[in-house]
């Protein structure tokens, strides 16, 4: 259960009438038996490789879903199948069993860590090939067969998705989709400190992060509005913290069985949690919780505004080491992936000398504690230490001190604001969001090359992309969706699919057909003008 008061109003829909409501189900209603299956280059993203074949294979009654893996693997390829039957039978009314009995037919799961035939695919990659008699998907790592199941899922009719028996058929056009990953990190990230989600809402988001193969949830867990994180060494940073949001609403926090939650359940969904605590600046939170975290020993009220650059831990002060290092042992103590970020941005009230002082002395802690260091690229003014990982939020790629930090061997993860942030308006009449990085609609958000981003800098520094979403004015779901769609699914292939994919006249009728399938999953997206959606 989530501690503090902040669930129920978290939780809480959007009216039928507001523009981030979800479209009533009938609202897409086609007959699926009037339409020939989806080609196997029509999804999203784009797969690296596709050789299309004739014929097709129709998933009927009687079919089976077939694991099986290699060198200790099995366990991994029967929690994939059991996810694919969990999505796959409501919607077809079928029993689709789960078997580790071998078969040529049915849909079969491979997990082969060793074979030579799939040693190109990597952790990620898989390969699906389709014919009369069988889908097979193989794949060398368990996050390689979750992938294929995401590819699987988007050539099968929008009405897979529902929780309610349809009428198919669930035919899977014929060939062989051989797909690996451009970039290591895909990233999306939640800020659940301007104003609170709760465990369940995170669980939605992640299962549509699932769908277009994001694989790390950066998830901002403290900033001057609200910590949202239970310390036991500091139990009032949550307590007191934690207590409130923007506008003044009664926040909330995760204890650390739920944290624990977010954490197994994005490991279900191949997405690797990369907890944030941001530091020196954005600390208001914390500053009101602890007196002795201020130089004058004064705790500051709770803030439930939204400007930013006004705070800063006391660097020269001995205890802000001691709070550092207890919060980040903790943290990391809960955090199985190998990330965690120290945020960095923003430090406005900290003096330069301190800024690099508190990085000197942070950045160690991190890694005693087993952690790599992200950070915003601020970082990059200071000392990164050697295997830092520096988030790029400007917005023209022009800054010299993160070119000369990348090569230097510092890693980038870009996050352009004026094109990935999920929280700028589409428009003068976007309801929702901000604009002070400027209106970005689908077609910007998706037409620019993270390889050659950052002038100057290397393009194998690059590690991948990331898409923040920050809750200003977010409060429940939909409106998470309304501005996280469809721009999210363009990031996500911008970190998939080869550059040489790259299209946005193919990729918005390509994003336009996930239409049907998120008024099927109940997701409140916009309707962008620059998106031939369909009409029927």
């Amino acid at each position: 259960m989530v501690a503090g008061a902040g669930t129920a109003a978290s939780s809480a829909s959007a009216s039928p009438a507001s523009p981030w409501s979800a479209r009533s189900s009938s609202a897409s209603a086609q007959d699926p038996a009037a339409a020939a299956p989806t080609a196997l280059d029509r999804v999203v993203p784009a797969p690296a490789s596709v050789r299309p074949a004739a014929g097709s294979y129709a998933i009927r009654p009687d079919a089976r879903i077939r694991v099986s893996g290699s060198d200790g693997s099995a366990r991994s390829a029967r929690r994939v199948g059991d996810y694919l039957a969990q999505v796959l039978r409501p919607s077809t009314g079928f029993s689709l069993p789960v078997t580790t009995r071998s078969g040529d037919d049915g849909i079969r799961l491979r997990l082969t860590p060793k074979a030579a035939g799939v040693r190109t695919l990597g952790e990620e990659g898989y390969r699906l090939q389709v014919t009369g008699r069988a889908i097979t998907l193989t794949a060398r790592g368990s996050a390689g067969l979750f992938h294929g199941v995401q590819t699987l899922r988007q050539l099968l009719p929008a009405s897979v998705e529902r929780t309610t028996r349809q009428a198919g058929p669930w035919r899977v056009s014929g060939g062989t989709i051989t797909d690996v990953p451009r970039y290591a990190w895909r990233g999306a990230m939640l800020d659940v400190s301007r104003h609170f989600f709760g465990v369940d809402q995170v669980k939605r988001y992640i299962d549509q992060l699932a769908l277009y193969k994001i694989n790390k949830l950066h998830l901002h867990l403290s900033d001057d509005q609200g910590w949202r994180i239970a310390i036991d060494s500091w139990p009032k940073l949550a307590s007191h913290g934690g207590s409130t949001q923007v506008g003044g609403g009664p926040g909330g926090y995760y204890t650390k069985d739920d944290y624990r939650e977010i954490v197994r359940y994005a490991a279900s969904r191949e997405l690797t949690v990369v907890p944030e605590i941001d530091m020196p600046g954005h600390t208001n939170a914390a500053l009101a919780s602890y007196a002795e975290l201020n130089c004058d020993g004064v705790a500051p009220p709770l803030y439930t505004g939204t400007e930013v650059g006004f705070s800063s831990l006391c660097v020269p002060k001995e205890v802000t080491y001691d709070f550092v290092d207890d919060v980040i042992r903790e943290l990391a103590a809960l955090t199985p992936g190998p990330y965690l970020h120290i945020g960095g941005d923003e430090a406005h009230s900290t003096s330069h000398e301190d800024y690099v002082a508190f990085m000197d002395r942070v950045q160690p802690v991190v890694a005693k504690y087993g952690k790599t260091v992200v950070g915003w690229h601020q970082l990059t003014g200071a000392h990164p230490a050697k295997d830092a990982i520096a988030q790029y939020w400007g917005t023209d790629g022009s800054e010299k001190e993160v070119a000369d930090a990348a090569k230097a061997g510092t890693r980038l993860v870009l996050s352009p604001a004026n094109r990935a942030y999920l929280d700028m308006k589409y428009n003068a009449d976007t309801p929702l969001g901000q604009n002070w990085a400027g209106y970005v609609e689908a077609k910007q958000s998706y037409d620019w090359d993270p390889g050659t981003y950052i002038k100057d800098a290397p393009e194998s520094s690059v590690l991948g992309v990331e898409a923040p979403l920050w809750s200003e004015t977010l409060q429940t779901s939909p409106q998470i969706e309304y501005m996280a769609f469809p721009r999210l699914p363009g990031i996500a292939e911008l970190g998939w699919s080869p550059a040489s994919t790259h299209n946005w006249d193919d990729y918005k009728v390509r994003v336009a057909a996930q239409g049907p399938r998120w008024d099927a999953m109940g997701i409140a997206y916009y309707h962008s003008p620059q998106i031939p959606w369909p009409t029927s």
